[in-house]
């Protein structure tokens, strides 16, 4: 008999999590609480709660919660912030939402008195770790349930053979040979993993792609966009204000329609792997392309250096999980800091899979100076004999070494 009386389950409603479901009170005897979190991922959840409701789920143990506005808030916008990029390419659509996932099924596991808390997340992958890196520093004395560790299901085909024996509804889909990809959606992006992606020099089929058109397809004719920000994150698009999480959809229309966003990428797994996938992330390039060009006028070149040297580490801590450790904490505050000054608007061009930064402005915090930067006569501006003594002094090392290397011979 488990010592475990109530565990909070992330729960889709898809095959694996509902095996999941079952397995959990079969083998743990315990009362499951599940949560199905809605991060814009486009689909229907009331199915999950009607699957949930089959397996004597009760409705006050079923929580299916909007957390759009909340992810795009309080998460995307936050990582955008530092420009964050990982591996040069990737825009962290799965990783950042993992955090939020966590946080929000701890407050369940308290509200409803849970003892422990589940995933679907398998051994090989960095969601595991992603996810009980949050649980444990939310609630440091919580049991996690990871079957994929506990159980012997390590194939698709054992997964079906157990849902038909325990009556779990399998799609036709599954019963026919499944989905080609495993697929993980929300507002930031869209990924798409296995079958034909395991061969890395395979290129992925067309058909595979759900939310852009190929850049061949696009509109032939450009268009512009006008994006504004306050204090580092967008908050208008062509004048119209809109909530963080309309925004954001309102780009991956934008972005879709002109090809902008793909992604094929062999990425380093945090377990150790190199794992192939491909990935949709419209809106988020857009939005990274702005926030770039906005900085380029408000931020001090030395603050925007610092924050490109910091980069990549602020990136491996989401990647890796450490969205709640004390140190990207400690460095979000010093990346906020630094956008108080970021205000302004960028004027983007968007055509065949192209973001074409034509124009910027902050009416407030500016520090491009014309008369200092003109080509033309300047009136005294800028005193070019200053650059004389400040090249002699900044050489005078390497002169010196020089000097030293002819003595040698």
């Amino acid at each position: 008999m488990s010592d475990v009386k109530k565990a909070v389950l992330a729960y889709s409603g898809g095959l694996d999590t509902s095996v999941i479901l079952k397995w959990l009170q079969d083998t743990y005897q315990c009362e499951v609480v599940t949560f199905t979190a809605d991060l814009g991922q486009g689909e229907e959840l009331e199915p999950a709660r009607q699957k949930a409701l089959k397996f004597g789920i009760t409705p006050e143990n079923i929580f299916i919660d909007d957390l759009r506005e909340e992810f795009v808030r309080d998460f995307v916008f936050p990582m955008f912030r530092c420009n964050t990029v990982y591996e040069g390419e990737y825009l962290l659509g799965t990783s950042i939402a993992r955090p939020l996932i966590a946080k929000r099924q701890i407050e369940i596991a308290r509200a409803t008195g849970a003892d422990a808390v589940s995933h679907g997340a398998t051994g090989k992958g960095n969601d595991q770790v992603r996810f009980e890196l949050g649980y444990y520093a939310l609630m440091p004395g919580v049991k996690v349930i990871a079957p994929w560790r506990e159980w012997d299901l390590l194939s698709r085909e054992k997964l079906l053979a157990y849902a038909e024996k325990h009556g779990i509804p399998i799609e036709m889909k599954h019963k026919q040979g499944g989905s080609p990809y495993s697929m993980d959606a929300n507002l930031l992006h869209i990924s798409f993993e296995g079958r034909h992606l395991e061969n890395p020099a395979a290129e992925a089929e067309e058909s595979m792609w759900r939310w852009t058109v190929s850049p061949e397809a696009a509109p032939d004719a450009a268009e512009y966009v006008d994006l504004e920000f306050e204090r580092g994150d967008l908050v208008s698009i062509n004048g119209t204000r809109m909530k963080a999480h309309e925004l954001l959809g309102k780009l991956n229309e934008l972005g879709g329609k002109h090809g902008i966003g793909r992604l094929d990428l062999v990425e380093n797994r945090y377990v150790g792997m190199k794992s192939r996938g491909c990935y949709e992330t419209p809106g988020g390039t857009i939005l990274l392309r702005a926030h770039r060009a906005i900085e380029s006028i408000t931020l001090d070149r030395e603050v925007a250096h610092l924050k490109d040297d910091l980069m990549p580490r602020y990136a491996s801590m989401i990647y890796n999980g450490y969205w709640w450790s004390p140190e990207r904490q400690a460095l979000q505050a010093l990346i906020d800091q630094t956008q108080q000054a970021v205000n302004g608007w960028v004027r983007l061009k968007l055509y065949k899979g192209n973001v074409i930064v034509t124009g910027r402005d902050s009416k407030t915090d500016s520090l491009f100076d014309p008369t200092i930067a003109t080509f033309e006569d300047d009136q005294g501006a800028y005193n070019q004999k200053d650059a004389h003594g400040f090249i002699r002094l900044n050489a005078l090392r390497m002169r010196i070494a020089a000097n030293a290397k002819t003595k040698r011979g």
